[in-house]
């Protein structure tokens, strides 16, 4: 026996209706699509569902997550909304198991950004119990990206009232010259990893406003002197190309309610060789001060290309003056073979 009709109405209020039914009714068409037995009708903040008893009350529980979802990570990509209405969600988490712990935030396209090594996880919850950390280890290991991802998801869960990035303008061994264009667009160039990953972890419209209002701030470091940083979440990345007074002059804009991450690879410093890095000295100073913890990254944590473990491990013997690990061998290897 077919399950009687039924009707109900809901009240889309706790998220932008726009950002649930998509621009243009998007996601409604593809609602339409999942649901081919109801009759979904939009008007403004209501979204009227008539059907079979049964599929109205299966769409009334799906909708109510989808709404849960957007008013956590205001954002409802494609494969998110599918996952959520089909139930695939859980079936997504049931194969992920403990991994689904280490998610950090929901990015664009259904992105899940997580602490992927034992020493990410220890960033995670180092910024939990601690308003300073240092995140210090070799490329490659996640540092950069996970310290935005950690302020990201400060942002979201209104831990702090807004993010600023900020790094050294040094250039990596290259002389970049005069380079054209405002201040903004000269500046750009040193700061496109810090975009980069922005990118990837909020919608494109949010960024732009974030960035226009000044709620997400990128600069260098050099503008960050006489500031004082309250109700924020602070990263300064590449940290190694700051000599100790800027460290000092960094560190000291703290202020209330505030969370600092310090980012940086001892090995890779950029400075004129009459410029010492303030990094190792600021590290070794403060370790062990209450409220700052010091995370060290190495070989293990390193997410890129297998490749990169390995080049990571040439350079070190170059810059340990030790033969080639292939020289070596072939020293040990007996005489006639």
């Amino acid at each position: 026996m077919p399950s009687p009709l039924s009707q109900r109405t809901i009240h889309i209020t706790a998220a932008d209706p726009v950002l649930i039914l998509g621009p243009n009714d998007r996601n409604l068409r593809a609602l339409r699509e999942l649901f081919p037995k109801l009759n979904l009708l939009a008007r403004g903040e209501e979204l009227r569902v008539t059907g079979p008893g049964e599929d109205v009350d299966v769409f009334m529980e799906r909708f109510d997550q989808l709404q849960r979802h957007v008013v956590t990570y205001h954002e409802l990509p494609q494969k998110v909304m599918e996952d959520i209405m089909t139930d695939r969600a859980k079936e997504n988490m049931a194969e992920e198991g403990t991994e689904g712990q280490d998610v950090i935030v929901h990015g664009n396209h259904g992105l899940r950004v997580k602490a992927r090594s034992p020493n990410q996880r220890r960033m995670v919850e180092a910024i939990a119990h601690h308003d300073m950390v240092f995140a210090i280890g070799p490329a490659g290991t996640g540092k950069t990206y996970t310290a935005v991802a950690l302020a990201v998801r400060a942002l979201k869960d209104r831990q702090v009232r807004r993010i600023v990035l900020t790094r050294p303008a040094v250039e990596a061994g290259e002389n970049l010259g005069f380079l054209p264009g405002d201040l903004r667009e000269k500046l750009d160039p040193y700061l496109q990893p810090l975009y980069d990953a922005l990118r990837d972890m909020l919608p494109p419209m949010k960024l732009d406003e974030y960035l226009a209002t000044g709620v997400i701030q990128i600069a260098p470091l050099a503008f960050m002197r006489g500031r004082t940083l309250d109700h924020a979440f602070v990263i300064l990345d590449e940290a190694q190309n700051a000599s100790l007074p800027q460290l000092k002059m960094f560190l000291t804009r703290m202020g209330r309610d505030a969370k600092f991450i310090i980012t940086g690879d001892a090995t890779q410093v950029d400075l004129p060789d009459r410029v010492r890095s303030g990094l190792l000295p600021a590290v070794e100073h403060l370790r062990g001060v209450k409220g700052v913890a010091i995370i060290e990254l190495d070989e293990k944590d390193v997410i890129r290309h297998e490749l990169v473990v390995r080049v990571i491990a040439a350079f070190r013997e170059i810059e340990e003056n030790r033969p080639p690990a292939s020289a070596r061998k072939k020293k040990a290897s007996p005489k006639g073979q």
